[in-house]
């Protein structure tokens, strides 16, 4: 359970962001040279912020709430950075208003690609922001295709399920899965509805496919953080396979999708035979900058 704001915090935390501001950083002159505060002093705060010197003081005395708007000013005229919005939020009781983190970073850790390069066995790729694929071990290029031979931008696990012959082809239940994936993109729309791309992408599979415009208009709803995958493979055959989906813990929304087959089944003993036969590593002719996002 997360521990209530103390009602001193804001007060507190208030003094301490001016405290680390001098006024040359935030573009106001210093008119002496023997200021008796560190930092802004509580007129200048005020002055950046557009507010009274009254209401910022008593907002720092805890004698008054502040509205999610004059948070807002408060954090650019103290120059919060993303974490401090949060928690400027938090403690002033605004979780509601609070800003979203933005989860623009799609590259993916070195930590990541090395535990995909360990995984060596186990099909793997990395999701970022609308289901892209950011990066796959050579397992996953085995069961699934060679994605380095997909351009870039058109390297989308729900693009590729509609649209691309072997991807599609090869999933047995591929309605069941596809519906799933639609769903799982309708999560994350919600989390960034106006992103361009998104809109971009549904925009061109909705004209493209007459089953993701309808499924679409449907709004359901589904992590996909687990289930069940039936393939027909056309090297090894029929394939029944676990599939989950972990998130990273960095806050960059990405996800890692990884395959395993029952021990001892068939299925295991196909990815088996896949990985002997897949003598070498699929070729990569891209970085993962260049992954799009």
């Amino acid at each position: 359970m997360t521990a209530a704001p103390e009602p001193g915090d804001l007060g507190a935390f208030l003094k301490a962001s001016r405290a680390r501001l001098t006024p040359h950083e935030v573009g106001l002159p210093e008119l002496d040279g023997n200021r008796k505060v560190a930092g802004l002093r509580r007129e200048e705060v005020a002055r950046l912020a557009a507010i009274s010197v009254d209401y910022y003081t008593r907002l720092e005395q805890g004698r008054v709430q502040a509205s999610a708007a004059v948070l807002a000013t408060l954090a650019r005229a103290l120059r919060l950075d993303e974490d401090q919005q949060i928690y400027l939020y938090e403690i002033a009781g605004k979780t509601d208003a609070r800003p979203r983190r933005r989860r623009t970073n799609q590259k993916v850790r070195p930590a990541v690609r090395r535990l995909l390069a360990q995984l060596d066995q186990v099909p793997a790729v990395v999701l970022g922001k609308r289901m892209h694929i950011l990066d796959w071990n050579r397992a996953a290029a085995a069961l699934y295709i060679d994605f380095s031979r997909v351009p870039a931008a058109e390297r989308n696990y729900v693009r590729l399920l509609f649209t691309h012959p072997v991807v599609r082809g090869m999933h047995l239940d591929w309605e069941h899965d596809a519906r799933d994936a639609v769903a799982a993109l309708r999560m994350e729309a919600a989390k960034d509805p106006d992103d361009p791309d998104l809109v971009q992408l549904v925009g061109e599979l909705s004209v493209q496919d007459p089953d993701f415009r309808a499924w679409w208009a449907e709004h359901r709803v589904n992590s996909a953080s687990y289930g069940t995958k039936h393939y027909r493979h056309p090297v090894v055959g029929d394939l029944t396979l676990d599939c989950d989906t972990w998130n990273s813990p960095d806050d960059s929304g990405q996800r890692l999708m990884v395959i395993t087959a029952e021990p001892g089944s068939p299925s295991d003993d196909a990815l088996r035979i896949l990985m002997s036969w897949e003598d070498h590593p699929a070729t990569r002719t891209d970085t993962i900058g260049d992954a799009g996002g």
